[in-house]
C-alpha cells in the first residue's frame, strides 16, 4: 500500500483518475515515475496556460532566487509586485482603457470570489447575490453558496444563504441544462425587482462567468451577458465577472469578455496569471467599488507570492506579442475542426466552447468516465465536467507544440468514437 493510500485524506479525487506517480513535465507531456509519457489536455485545470515549466518563467524564477529576492511580503511592497503590476497595467489595463484597481487577496481563486462579494455586499449595502445555473465560483463558503453544483454544496454542512440562482443564457443550447435557455431570466427579472410587492429586492452582485467551465464548457450569450450588465446598471447592482479559469488568453484575448462590449465592475483572476503553477489570486475592481475598502480589512498571509510575481510578468510579456493569441486563435480552430465532426457522427454528441477549451458532451457520465479512462491509458490526460460529469474538457496548454496538439487530438477523438459507438 502506497503513502498515499495509507495516510492521504479520502478527499483525494484527481489522483483516482489518473493513478500513477508524476515525476517531471514540460509544456504539454508530463511523466510518470515508471517512465510513461503522456500529453497534457488539462493543464492543470487552466493553470498552466503556459505549459509546465515554461523556460521564461523558470529562468526568471530561478534568478529572482539565486538574487535572494524577497519570496514573502503579505501586502508590503516589492519590486517583483511592482514589476508585475507595472508590466499589467501597461499590456492590460491602459490599452483598455480600465481603470481598476489591482486587488490580491489569498492564492486561489475562491478567495478572490470571497472578496468581490464582500467588497460588492459593502459598496452596496446589500446581502443577495443572484448566480446562475451551473455555475462554479470555489469551494469557501461564500463562494460555495454561489456554486450550483448539489455534490459540492452537500459538504458544506452549513445552510448556504443569501445567493438566488436563475438560469444561465447560454449562446447554445445545451442537453445537459436544460434551463441554459436563460434568455427570458432577465427581463423578468427587471420587471419583479420594479414590482414594490414582488418579495424580490435588488441584489448586491450578478455573479457570471463567460464560460461556465467546470460547468460543463457553457459560453455566455452576447446579448444576454450586455443584458444582465444593463440590468446591474438599472437597479444599482455590481456585475462581478468570474474569469478564474476562462481568462489569461485562454480564449484568444486574455479576459474571456473582450469581444462582449461589458465593463464588468469587479473581475475575479487566478489560475492562468501566476503562469508557472505557483499560486496567485487578483480582482481587478473598479476605483469608485474599492474605495469601500478600509485598510487591513480584507487580509491574508499569501498575498505576497512573489514567485508568482515573477513568473506572472513573464506570463504578461506573451501579451506583448500579437502573434502569441493569433496562435492561440489558430489552435483553437485546429481543435474546433478536428473534434466537431463528432456531432455529426453521434446525435448524442454536442461541442461547444471558446478558443482552445472546448467541451464534449457525450451523452452521459458513465461514456466520460470511460473515455477520460482510454485515453489517459493512451496517454493523454483529458477530465470531465458539467451535470454528472458527461462533458469531457479540452484544455491543452496555450504554448503547446502543433505535433502534440495533433497527437493528442487523435487519440481523444478515437477513443469518443470507440465509446460512442459501444454506446448506441
Amino acid at each position: 500500500m502506497s503513502i498515499f493510500e495509507q495516510r492521504e485524506s479520502e478527499i483525494r479525487g484527481y489522483c483516482r483518475v489518473y493513478p500513477v506517480v508524476f515525476d517531471t513535465a514540460s509544456n504539454a507531456r508530463q511523466k510518470d515515475d515508471q517512465g510513461n509519457e503522456y500529453i497534457d489536455f488539462f493543464a492543470g485545470a487552466g493553470v498552466l496556460n503556459f505549459g509546465h515549466n515554461n523556460e521564461r518563467m523558470k529562468r526568471a524564477v530561478i534568478d529572482y532566487i539565486e538574487r535572494d529576492g524577497v519570496t514573502h511580503h503579505l501586502d508590503m511592497h516589492s519590486t517583483a509586485k511592482q514589476t508585475f503590476m507595472e508590466s499589467f497595467a501597461k499590456t492590460i489595463l491602459e490599452p483598455r482603457d480600465m481603470p481598476h484597481k489591482m486587488q490580491f487577496m489569498g492564492p486561489t481563486g475562491t478567495n478572490a470570489v470571497e472578496a468581490a462579494l464582500k467588497i460588492a455586499r459593502r459598496a452596496t449595502g446589500r446581502t443577495e447575490i443572484v448566480a446562475f445555473t451551473h455555475g462554479f465560483h470555489g469551494m469557501t463558503l461564500g463562494a460555495l453558496a454561489c456554486t450550483a453544483n448539489q455534490a459540492f454544496r452537500g459538504a458544506a454542512g452549513v445552510p448556504l444563504n443569501h445567493v438566488s440562482h436563475f438560469p444561465f443564457g447560454a449562446e447554445k443550447h445545451t442537453s445537459d441544462n436544460p434551463l441554459s435557455g436563460g434568455k427570458d431570466v432577465i427581463e423578468q427579472l427587471r420587471v419583479l425587482y420594479r414590482d414594490g410587492s414582488s418579495g424580490f429586492l435588488p441584489p448586491a452582485a450578478f455573479l457570471v462567468e463567460t464560460i461556465q467551465a467546470e460547468g460543463g464548457v457553457n459560453v455566455a450569450d452576447k446579448k444576454w451577458l450586455q443584458d444582465l450588465q444593463a440590468l446591474a446598471r438599472e437597479v444599482g447592482a455590481l456585475l462581478i465577472l468570474d474569469d478564474i479559469q476562462a481568462g489569461c488568453g485562454r480564449t484568444g484575448s486574455f479576459f474571456s469578455f473582450d469581444d462582449y462590449d461589458i465593463d464588468p465592475d469587479v473581475i475575479c483572476l487566478a489560475k492562468g496569471l501566476g503562469g508557472w503553477g505557483t499560486p496567485i489570486a487578483m480582482n481587478l475592481v473598479k476605483p469608485e467599488v474599492d474605495k469601500h475598502w478600509k485598510p487591513g480589512e480584507h487580509t491574508g498571509t499569501f498575498r505576497g507570492q512573489a514567485l508568482s510575481f515573477v513568473a506572472g510578468n513573464e506570463a504578461i510579456a506573451y501579451f506583448d506579442d500579437a502573434s502569441f493569441l493569433q496562435g492561440v486563435r489558430h489552435k483553437g480552430e485546429t481543435m474546433l475542426k478536428k473534434v466537431s465532426p463528432l456531432e455529426d457522427k453521434f446525435s448524442k454528441v454536442q461541442v461547444r466552447g471558446k478558443g482552445m477549451m472546448l467541451g464534449v458532451d457525450v451523452g452521459s457520465g458513465d461514456n466520460a468516465k470511460q473515455i477520460v479512462a482510454d485515453c489517459f491509458a493512451d496517454g493523454l490526460l483529458v477530465a470531465a465536467c458539467g451535470s454528472g460529469g458527461r462533458v469531457v474538457k479540452l484544455i491543452p496548454p496555450l504554448t503547446i507544440p502543433e505535433e502534440d496538439l495533433q497527437t493528442g487530438l487523435a487519440t481523444f477523438v478515437r477513443h469518443v468514437e470507440k465509446v460512442m459507438e459501444a454506446a448506441s
